[in-house]
């Protein structure tokens, strides 16, 4: 790790060698003139202070604190803390402060949010100690605390100390003065930051908070503060806009600069975030949450799964290379796992304890817990046991120091009560996660050989049958810690997760609350969420767009993850055995090749063409081409004939990751998880499609390094009557319930008069995509919706392949 020397007063500017002597000045107690005559013309309020006089005041309480702490013994500290209802826990150099404070500026009253007691921390701002709930610390957070209107109590032992004078000037609330904890700037205050490429975040996320924080966004490198980047991007050789900053010496820095910036509440040093210099800090050691995304990912894909299931012998006790085996006794597997989030106390750790029998060995004890990401300073042992029944209670005495409940009703009955400041389990299902069970990348190409199956048909199944797919969607979703097998759950823990998404989904669109109890709402969810959803990278969500992107749209991969597992299985042995068409009688499917000569392929051909828009990540196009086209007949799904029989039918296109592919066509479509102001959720609980190719590649695109994917057609029938929205209708639920076709209204729209039938009577909608009457609508393209899994049959998965689109160079003539 390369340390960055403070720079010394011999390498400042002339700006700065200002300031540091005005900083001499004032330590010394002297003004230069021109800032004394300034002073002289502030006003003075009526107990002689200047209004603006913060330096005053500040001297005047530092001399305060000095009495205060020669003259008030601990004991005496701790009474006036008592007597005024502060909290008298903290340790002792801190109850000096507390005390100090409150006998100078006044009692501190009580958190507004959750009613617990106000302390002030490192970076002077003043928190709270109490808890908004058993998942979440308080997040109240300000620099001008609430203060009590009584004058300050004061124990005999004090009023009859040597300064006794000096508290009795401050405790008429009157003549206190008003504390200001440093500037109240926002961190970003005057600055213009440009964005470029792919970050954790997107960018109208981070233009929202750049200007929340007092800054502003711009599309440009002109007269920017810095150029925001992912370090892949240096990788890549960077775009003409990174070059661009580069030749103006411009700095360009990570997005871990933004995520510190507003987390403390002050701009950082922007030299220690450049990734465009060697100055940079490698990313290897570092704790996940600490690195920058990409170095993140590269760990993340490369780190095998130390646990795959509730059988699965964790990793790093190397006993299941001596045929270790999870102990069970009386139907009981003695294998857990545990995750805390708090938001509050910025905490996200998980628990492992397995007991493990190993052949001709005695009864291992393992425990392991720490932060997730820094595998090197976890907490770890692992211990024989002679005494079974010794083991167990410790494991259950353990189990109940970890989470505050018993272990038996939990592992039997799955009763279990969230604790503050306690883990909560991960409930593993009985399986092999599929980053552990599918195929690895040196198993694919024998895989594929051995296969029966037709070789394009093979290597789909490949593709679907891989560790790959899932990795990636597990990794951009923050969902992939590798102690945890969050692909392999219990349908009761997905069950508990989506009951937490819609009463929270409920409670938003309920809600009154704002400002810093809006803020905790919000806080106390996210908390709730990451600790069940076990994540690397935790985030507090802030709007319904978030809710969408990382917890209702993250529990369905993570949903649909879990069926591939399941499905998929064990594929860690020899793979002569052709273990793809295994996989793919499971599906219950018939999958064909579509012959490129077809009228079906130059019809699809077309659709895609005709209603494909760029996806655009930056300042780069990406236009999209057909690979293959294959035909897809399941059981799980309505057959053509069966849909033919309902009326108003229309072939759509309809987004997918290709991690969700496999359960798609084991078990058809499933309807959204729950109904949210947002493209995709708007309509409720509906299976959700577009008659635009653009609207789809936006979910079936993945990333610039990872150019195929798949888009799916389906036959969707939207009955005899179709209702018309450009607004999010207020009640899904009447909707969900009649079960009625739904058209969202976009303000681009499909040419009408280019649609033709396909099939006899099922509409194909291509056509030009051409500007709509409806140019509020909150959907860019037309979306629609259906509610029965019975209306929908998909027809048609199409490999696409992303391609970065050529940018024409116009040569501009120097003046």
């Amino acid at each position: 790790m390369k340390v960055h020397e403070t720079r010394s007063h011999a390498h400042m500017s002339g700006d700065e060698q200002k300031k540091g002597n005005l900083r001499k000045h004032k330590a010394e107690g002297k003004v230069p003139e021109g800032e004394q005559s300034q002073k002289k013309a502030k006003s003075e309020n009526d107990n002689g202070r200047s209004v603006n006089g913060a330096g005053d005041v500040a001297s005047e309480y530092d001399e305060f604190c000095k009495a205060v702490e020669e003259n008030l013994s601990v004991d005496q500290i701790k009474e006036v803390l008592e007597i005024n209802g502060q909290d008298c826990s903290a340790p002792e150099e801190t109850l000096l402060a507390q005390c100090q404070d409150l006998l100078f500026y006044g009692a501190l009253a009580k958190c507004p949010l959750c009613g617990g007691s106000l302390i002030c921390d490192k970076e002077k701002r003043f928190i709270c100690g109490g808890e908004i709930s058993e998942w979440c610390s308080c997040v109240f957070s300000t620099k001008n605390p609430p203060r009590k209107e009584d004058p300050v109590k004061t124990p005999d032992s004090v009023m009859n100390s040597a300064i006794s004078d000096l508290i009795k000037k401050h405790q008429d609330p009157k003549s206190r003065p008003k504390r200001e904890l440093g500037s109240a700037d926002k961190p970003f205050a005057g600055m213009m930051i440009s964005l470029m490429g792919r970050l954790t975040r997107t960018h109208q996320y981070w233009k929202k908070k750049i200007e929340r924080n007092g800054g502003k966004v711009s599309n440009t490198v002109q007269g920017v503060t810095c150029l925001v980047v992912s370090p892949a991007e240096r990788e890549r050789g960077g775009t003409s806009k990174m070059v661009e900053a580069m030749e103006q010496d411009l700095p360009v820095v990570s997005e871990a600069w933004l995520i510190d910036s507003v987390e403390k509440h002050e701009a950082q040093p922007l030299e220690a975030y450049d990734v465009v210099s060697d100055l940079s800090v490698e990313g290897k050691g570092i704790p996940w949450d600490k690195q920058d995304p990409s170095e993140e990912a590269i760990e993340s894909l490369s780190a095998e799964l130390k646990m795959y299931g509730k059988r699965g012998v964790y990793m790093d006790t190397k006993l299941e290379e001596r045929g270790g085996k999870i102990f069970e006794k009386d139907g009981l597997l003695y294998n857990c796992a545990f995750s805390i989030c708090d938001l509050g106390k910025g905490r996200n750790e998980y628990c492992i304890m397995q007991m493990i029998t190993v052949p001709e060995s005695n009864l291992n004890m393992y425990f392991k817990r720490g932060k997730v990401g820094d595998d090197p300073n976890a907490e770890e042992r692992l211990e024989e046991w002679e005494d079974e029944e010794a083991a167990i209670k410790e494991f259950a005495r353990l189990f109940e120091e970890i989470t505050g409940n018993e272990f038996e009703p939990w592992e039997r009955e799955k009763k279990i009560q969230k604790k503050p400041h306690k883990f909560f389990p991960i409930d593993m299902d009985d399986g092999i996660e599929v980053r552990s069970g599918a195929l690895g990348l040196r198993q694919l190409g024998v895989a594929s050989a051995h296969c029966k199956l037709d070789s394009f048909v093979a290597n789909f199944i490949k593709v679907l049958c891989g560790q790959e797919i899932y990795k990636y969607a597990l990794m951009e979703l923050g969902l992939d810690p590798p102690d945890l097998p969050m692909g392999m759950l219990t349908d009761i823990h997905l069950k508990r997760c989506e009951e937490v998404l819609l009463e929270f989904v409920e409670r938003v669109k309920t809600t009154k609350e704002t400002g810093q109890k809006a803020e905790a709402m919000w806080a106390d969810f996210s908390s709730r969420w990451f600790s069940l959803m076990h994540t690397t990278r935790p985030m507090r969500l802030h709007d319904v767009h978030e809710l969408a992107d990382h917890a209702a749209s993250a529990f369905e991969t993570v949903r649909d993850i879990n069926t591939a597992s399941r499905l998929i299985g064990d594929m860690r042995g020899d793979t002569l055995d052709d273990p793809l068409s295994d996989r793919y009688n499971k599906l219950g499917c018939k999958i064909s090749v579509v012959d490129k000569e077809s009228e079906d392929y130059k019809m699809i051909v077309k659709y895609l063409e005709t209603t494909y828009e760029p996806v655009k990540v930056s300042d780069v196009e990406y236009g999209a081409s057909v690979q293959n086209v294959f035909a897809v007949e399941s059981d799980a799904i309505p057959s053509l004939d069966d849909i033919k029989k309902l009326p108003n039918k229309v072939l759509l296109w309809c987004g997918s990751r290709s991690s969700n592919l496999l359960r798609h066509i084991y078990k058809g479509f499933l309807p959204a998880v729950c109904s949210l102001p947002v493209p995709g959720y708007m309509f409720g609980r509906a299976i959700v499609c577009s008659d635009a190719a653009a609207e789809a590649a936006r979910y079936g695109f993945t990333a610039v390094d990872r150019p195929e994917g798949f888009l799916v057609l389906a036959v969707a029938s939207l009955g005899e009557e179709v209702t018309e929205f450009t607004n999010p209708p207020e009640d899904t639920k009447t909707l969900e319930e009649k079960k009625v076709g739904v058209k969202g209204l976009g303000r681009k729209k499909t040419e009408e008069s280019e649609h033709f039938m396909w099939r006899d009577d099922i509409k194909v909608p291509c056509g030009r995509l051409v500007p709509s009457e409806h140019k509020d609508s909150p959907l860019e393209y037309n979306e629609y919706a259906v509610y029965d899994p019975k209306q929908t049959s998909i027809r048609f998965l199409v490999e696409v392949k992303y391609e970065e689109k050529e940018t024409e160079i116009i040569d501009v003539e120097p003046e």
